[in-house]
């Protein structure tokens, strides 16, 4: 993964539509998280990732800030979460969250975007099992072993430490988020974090090559032009 994982991760980030897609798609995950588990970053770790990763992002302040009071108003929309699996272009593993006030609406921009590009919708299941759902961390470096034994020491449950290119990639339980970062941050406060975040990690990879390109590209256009789509995590490596 390492290095691999990273270069990917770029690589969605450049087929996400526009800034404004961005922040909107922040906006709403703030407000269902500030909804759900309080405005206080204390006692909601999920709201305070998502606040610490927006900023890195470039949300600008106003965007996060109307979120919450939006959420401590108590009214507004009443988003749900939705999660769709299948087979996308060149038989990759697709997984695909959403949030939304209209399910029908939600399952109609994905399942059009399975049918246009020849993939094909599954039921639950169909991709997960091949994903991990990990926290994932990555920063300049070159020492594994060091940041290994340095978690280790700090007791922290870590599924695997790489190091690729320069990059250091740190893959923990997803649970473990907040126990990886403050350990990093307390043996390696000089460390700047490129990448800390809670994903799903494909286990294999699969190559887009070919007629296979233009539609996996198509495929996630599609799916990024829905409001409604949070995030695509996918097994895919484009090559050409």
């Amino acid at each position: 993964m390492g290095r691999a994982f990273e270069v990917r991760k770029n690589a969605m980030a450049k087929t996400a539509a526009a800034k404004t897609k961005v922040n909107s798609k922040y906006g709403k995950e703030i407000y269902v998280a500030a909804k759900n588990g309080g405005a206080e970053l204390d006692t909601n770790l999920t709201l305070k990732r998502l606040i610490e990763k927006a900023k890195k992002d470039q949300v600008p302040a106003h965007v996060i800030d109307k979120a919450i009071e939006k959420a401590k108003g108590g009214a507004g929309e009443d988003y749900q979460p939705a999660r769709y699996e299948g087979f996308g272009p060149g038989n990759c593993m697709v997984i695909i969250d959403c949030l939304t006030d209209n399910p029908n609406r939600t399952i109609k921009d994905v399942r059009l975007a399975f049918t246009k590009t020849n993939s094909k919708i599954g039921g639950p299941g169909t991709a997960a099992h091949s994903f991990d759902h990990q926290a994932v961390f990555a920063f300049e470096g070159d020492n594994d072993e060091e940041v290994l034994e340095a978690l280790m020491m700090a007791d922290v449950d870590v599924t695997d430490v790489e190091v690729e290119d320069g990059v250091v990639s740190v893959f923990a339980p997803h649970t473990e988020f907040f126990n990886v970062k403050t350990a990093l941050g307390e043996a390696f406060p000089d460390v700047k974090l490129d990448v800390e975040e809670i994903t799903f990690v494909p286990q294999t990879n699969v190559d887009i090559e070919g007629d296979d390109i233009p539609l996996f590209q198509k495929f996630m256009d599609m799916l990024n032009d829905s409001d409604d789509v949070q995030n695509i995590y996918h097994n895919a490596i484009v090559k050409g």
